[in-house]
């Protein structure tokens, strides 16, 4: 069997493609004459040989490529042009049988005729190595109610190529309907509370319930080693970065111009270092049909009633940085008292913690919440009964949320007019927090090679 070697590759016109934009000879490249002949280039099967003996292969597939690619921030549709292309290619010169790196090295130069090179090329290689160590990666998006949650999570799923997207608020309700949990039918924020400390214990409380249902699809994720993109209201980054076996601080990561990943032991969300379960609780798949091919089943989720003090939140409030001092930006890691449980990843089966803080200014948000508020009708779960109790609620719960940056916890905040910058900087951001996390396996796996 011939292996396939690498192409010559014409070079383009004088017009770059920096934006994805085609020529007159791309133009009559792409378009097909015909339904057949597009049909050649879907069905010809393409088999890609893997490992120093080429013992394993996979079939090519040009919509995985092109999802690939867009991991990497060249845009969609230019990245369903270059996996075409490639497919083209490969298929024009008869290279049904080759090799990875052919096939990687033949995808490079197309890649680099369309503008998209060193950086672009080196990111394909990072999220490579990514999935094939399999690092477990747990993103949360965690924020206040209508500041974006849902829309960043379904951006970034798509973006980075995530399937695995879970929402507090529907394991809250699955909880809450299913099991003996101890909790409500009205939202933490929209009870009364005598002081901000109480409402935030209970919201923690609440919090940590939640974190119990989420238990059993953590644990599948970490075995696996599969990426998960948690996102709510529901989320105390305290709970997941904390070991909340010890309850004891461990050193927080070195002071950097840049945020650094977590990277949390097994043992901090609910799995054994050596592979052992500590409990045998039900993923949120199991308690409802309607998550991934789950089967109903009740859970005893019991009220956790933790004595740890919370952090001062109105005082760590004084001194957070968002991401953006302007419009976009970075938060650099400070503070050194009542540092949470980070650890940096130490072996391929320690999972990486990337929490982001969503924010949005004052004036807009008080401005989406009433919008938000007059919207709700009576067949609703629970009345607005006082706006500005609510109102007063959340802006306690956004200032709790955002003291973690002292931590080393990032805040973005979010606009309409700058979405889209902001969503760029968080793709361009968790890209850099996977390649940071998976750099500590990637030497020790160069110094066993060596």
């Amino acid at each position: 069997m011939g292996k396939g070697k690498e192409v010559m590759i014409e070079p383009s016109s004088p017009s770059s493609h920096r934006y994805g934009g085609e020529d007159d000879s791309d133009q009559h490249q792409f378009k097909s004459s015909s339904r057949n002949a597009a049909s050649k280039y879907d069905f010809v099967k393409v088999k890609v040989w893997l490992g120093d003996n080429a013992d394993h292969y996979y079939v090519l597939s040009r919509f995985l490529l092109s999802r690939m690619l867009t991991v990497t921030k060249i845009p969609n549709h230019v990245a369903v042009k270059i996996a075409l292309e490639l497919k083209k290619l490969l298929v024009d010169n008869s290279l049904l049988d080759v090799s990875q790196s052919d096939l990687e090295a033949n995808l490079f130069k197309l890649m680099e005729r369309r503008g998209y090179g060193e950086d672009y090329i080196n990111r394909y290689k990072m999220m490579t190595r990514f999935h094939h160590q399999r690092v477990p990666l747990v993103i949360l998006v965690c924020g206040t109610a209508c500041v974006g949650k849902s829309t960043i999570a379904t951006q970034l799923a798509q973006r980075l190529n995530l399937p695995n997207v879970l929402q507090t608020e529907m394991v809250y309700e699955l909880l809450r309907t299913s099991t003996d949990a101890p909790l409500s039918s009205t939202p933490v924020w929209a009870r009364d509370f005598s002081s901000p400390e109480e409402f935030i214990t209970e919201f923690s409380r609440e919090c940590r319930i939640v974190r119990k249902g989420l238990a059993g699809d953590l644990k599948k994720a970490m075995k696996d080693g599969k990426p998960i993109i948690i996102e709510g209201i529901h989320l105390d980054p305290s709970i997941y970065l904390m070991d909340e076996d010890n309850k004891t601080p461990a050193s927080a990561p070195e002071k950097t111009g840049v945020t650094t990943p977590f990277s949390v032991e097994k043992s901090t969300l609910g799995v054994d270092p050596l592979g052992k379960t500590e409990d045998s609780s039900p993923s949120v798949s199991d308690i409802h049909a309607h998550s991934i091919n789950g089967s109903p089943e009740n859970e005893n989720a019991e009220e956790e009633k933790s004595g740890d003090k919370h952090l001062d939140y109105r005082q760590n409030a004084q001194g957070s940085k968002s991401i953006h001092e302007n419009e976009v930006g970075s938060t650099k890691v400070a503070g050194e008292e009542k540092n949470l449980s980070i650890k940096r990843a130490k072996s391929g089966g320690d999972p990486i913690i990337i929490p982001i803080v969503l924010k949005m200014a004052e004036f807009d948000h008080k401005a989406l919440l009433e919008e938000w508020i007059s919207a709700r009708i009576p067949s609703d779960r629970y009345q607005v009964k006082d706006k500005d109790r609510l109102i007063a609620n959340l802006k306690t719960l956004q200032d709790y949320l955002c003291s973690f940056t002292s931590q080393g916890l990032t805040v973005a905040n979010i606009s309409a007019t700058t979405f889209p910058q902001t969503l760029d900087w968080l793709h361009g951001y968790l890209l850099q927090c996977i390649e940071q996390g998976i750099s500590p396996v990637s030497s020790e796996n160069d110094r066993q090679s060596s």
